[in-house]
């Protein structure tokens, strides 16, 4: 993949070893404590990786999810390492390279479980609801809309799946199973609180947020801490609230965008992935800062 001087699609750091890369973080480490995590412009669609980054991409989550961070610090501690950048990439090309997408991180068992909160009814939901009358297994209210708010917020874990393959929902009983009934009561009532208290915010900021996905990991004393990202463009549905209306899917802030623009093509979303026309990456590109602008101000 070539680079461009807007985007990183790939970091190349001289100071530190590779551990692995995801779909969208470089994940070095730095010593037997602390990871530097490099959030690049990569973006994935149907957990597919696309071959054309977003310029930009990555200062976004960067930004946005710290911001977050902050602001649910008295809810649960999070994996950032008040540790500073030039102490870890000591090479001013390193730093240069990463600048605004790098965060130094505390080493945190990640437990094999995402956390999804649903507080609108769209996306694999919509459809579930739609041949079942459930969301993941709970029973809902007959004769809801496409995109109309749940009753209240419904926690639908799901499994983790390897790089190129799909995550698969799963009942709040099997992620008890697989996590301990005391991990996965704490990680479900921390992450509704955590959406009721952003969408609250980001909705007097224009902003619903439809739904979203969180990551926990075990620090060393098995307490629960907030990894990866937080209320991202990439983990969540943002939709301007002056649009929204039921019975659609709403124009949004996220990469719902690219989603919406891959299903209109003849793709069987596995690998390999069609190229994203230039209007796409820019539309996207755009879409992300404006959720940064109006969720943090900056």
């Amino acid at each position: 993949m070539t680079q461009s001087p807007e985007a990183l699609y790939e970091s190349k750091l001289s100071s530190l070893e590779l551990a692995y890369r995801g779909k969208v973080r470089d994940v070095y480490a730095v010593d037997g404590r602390h990871l530097l995590i490099v959030t690049t412009d990569r973006i994935s669609a149907f957990d597919v990786v696309m071959a054309d980054p977003i310029p930009g991409k990555g200062q976004v989550l960067t930004a946005v999810s710290n911001f977050w961070f902050a602001r649910m610090a008295d809810l649960v501690p999070n994996h950032l390492a008040d540790v500073p950048l030039a102490q870890v990439l000591p090479d001013p090309g390193d730093r240069e390279q990463v600048a605004g997408r790098a965060v130094v991180v505390r080493r945190m068992h990640a437990l094999p479980v995402e956390a999804i909160v649903r507080g609108y009814l769209i996306g694999s939901g919509w459809k579930d609801y739609q041949r079942t009358g459930s969301l993941c297994g709970i029973r809902l209210p007959a004769g809801l809309e496409q995109a109309q708010q749940l009753p209240e917020p419904i926690f639908t874990p799901s499994t983790k799946a390897e790089l190129g393959q799909h995550d698969q929902n799963i009942s709040f009983s099997q992620a008890a199973d697989i996590l301990g009934g005391d991990v996965a009561a704490r990680i479900r009532d921390l992450s509704l609180s955590i959406y009721r208290r952003a969408a609250a915010y980001a909705r007097d900021r224009g902003i619903i947020i439809a739904d979203t996905k969180m990551e926990f990991g075990l620090d060393e004393a098995g307490r629960v801490v907030l990894i990866d990202e937080l209320l991202t463009p990439d983990a969540s549905r943002f939709w301007p609230a002056d649009a929204y209306r039921t019975g659609i899917s709403p124009p949004s802030f996220d990469k719902q965008f690219v989603r919406d623009y891959l299903e209109t093509l003849d793709w069987n979303k596995s690998p390999p992935p069609p190229r994203l026309p230039r209007e796409i990456i820019e539309r996207t590109a755009e879409k992300y800062r404006e959720a940064q602008r109006r969720l943090t101000g900056s």
